[in-house]
């Protein structure tokens, strides 16, 4: 069990290194002042601090550099090099370890030396009502045209429709299985708590698997009235909270690492778990006899947004590249390179003839209504969407997930 905040990465497809979260936060949402401000684009009217900046029209001549916080790898040289032969814009990356670190390094707006941090969806809400990055100019962004819908202004980079950030790479939460158990591919959610697997199961390490909790019950428990599953009421957190404490002798392993829970399965010594389609992928080369599935309540996911700092000091450059690694041909070397899914429609043929099968692999070639399944990150406020104060806040969740699997 990790103590605090942190990421762990291991080697990916072609040796190259992708995070996988583990994101155990021991920040205070009210430390970070933004306990109670609205979680989504229909609170209450409530504005983020930079709600009112007027972003740039047009992209001028680019400033020579470009300093990025990231996660390990997105800036890689696969990508960088031509984009800084193109536009003159030399890069300058600094990997970040977590989530919390990227909010940290973002405070005052970038402090006026990054200028895009690669926020996943439990900092994007931090880092726009912290009033640390600011409105993007999605006209500049060419192929953002090409993303697919729910990408193109989502509730986590997406706030009463201003546009905090481009949507880069994303990837579903799904429920992995042994087609050796399962004849057929389970259903529901519900064989991840059920004591018919006691000893067989695994899920990630990290508190927001609360949410993949309450999503099972929305269904399995319509009475709560749960909506989404990362704007839980006091009743409906402590119904979600009793559900993982009754499935925790049902668990052999919380994994920090995707290797971890593909050990598991090649060890024959889990049946079933949350994982993400990298795991499936990485199983079935090695003949592991699996398979995934999104059961019938959904799934949830995660994605990473390029954000814009309140006082980047190279915007063009900044524009320059939320543009380029947009386009189909880095997102899908991205996407494989990390085993992700492109958030632009039209990298599927390209990641097909860069990697046979990697556009099937990673789901990025199914429709927009397998997607919409999908609940991604967002940091959970006290402030629902219906502008009530009365949602659980994600620091009350780190501390139920202490105590749960501690």
């Amino acid at each position: 069990m990790l103590g605090n905040e942190g990421m762990m990465k291991h080697k990916g497809i072609n040796g190259k290194f992708r995070r996988v979260a583990v994101s155990v936060a021991t920040l205070s949402m009210v430390a970070l002042g933004i306990a109670a401000v609205p979680s989504g684009a229909g609170a209450a009217g409530l504005k983020a601090p930079t709600a009112g900046m007027k972003p740039q029209t047009s992209i001028g001549k680019g400033e020579g550099k470009l300093n990025l916080i990231a996660w390990e790898g997105y800036a890689q040289a696969q990508w960088v090099k031509p984009f800084e032969k193109a536009t003159g814009c030399m890069v300058n990356a600094l990997y970040a370890g977590s989530s919390g670190e990227m909010v940290s390094k973002m405070a005052n707006g970038g402090g006026g030396q990054y200028d895009l941090v690669s926020a996943s969806g439990d900092a994007d809400l931090r880092l726009i009502y912290g009033g640390d990055v600011k409105p993007v100019n999605m006209k500049l962004i060419p192929s953002w045209g090409q993303f697919r819908p729910f990408l193109k202004a989502p509730s986590f980079n997406t706030i009463n429709n201003v546009h905090y950030g481009v949507s880069l790479q994303f990837g579903p939460n799904v429920l992995l299985y042994s087609t050796k158990t399962f004849k057929t591919a389970p259903t529901s959610w519900s064989v991840l708590y059920s004591k018919k697997y006691a000893g067989q199961v695994t899920v990630p390490n990290n508190p927001i698997q609360i949410a993949d909790a309450a999503l099972y019950l929305e269904t399995a428990k319509p009475s709560l009235g749960i909506t989404d599953p990362y704007e839980l009421t006091q009743t409906q957190f402590n119904a979600t909270v009793a559900l993982l404490q009754q499935q925790k002798p049902l668990i052999k392993a919380y994994w920090n690492l995707a290797s971890q829970e593909i050990n598991l399965f090649q060890s024959k010594t889990v049946v079933a778990g949350a994982a993400w389609p990298y795991q499936t992928n990485t199983l079935k080369g090695d003949g592991v006899a699996i398979a995934d599935t999104i059961p019938k309540e959904g799934a949830t996911g995660w994605a990473d947004t390029w954000m814009l700092a309140k006082n980047a000091p190279d915007p063009n450059c900044a524009y320059k590249w939320m543009a380029w690694v947009s386009t189909p041909k880095v997102q899908a070397e991205q996407a494989i390179s990390f085993g992700e899914t492109p958030a632009n429609s039209l990298a599927c043929p390209i990641m097909n003839k860069l990697q046979a099968g990697s556009c099937a692999g990673y789901h990025a070639n199914q429709p927009d209504s397998y997607f919409m399944t999908i609940k991604f990150w967002k940091t959970p406020l006290s402030t629902c969407d219906n502008g009530k104060n009365d949602c659980v806040p994600y620091s009350e969740w780190t501390n139920a997930w202490t105590q749960i699997t501690g």
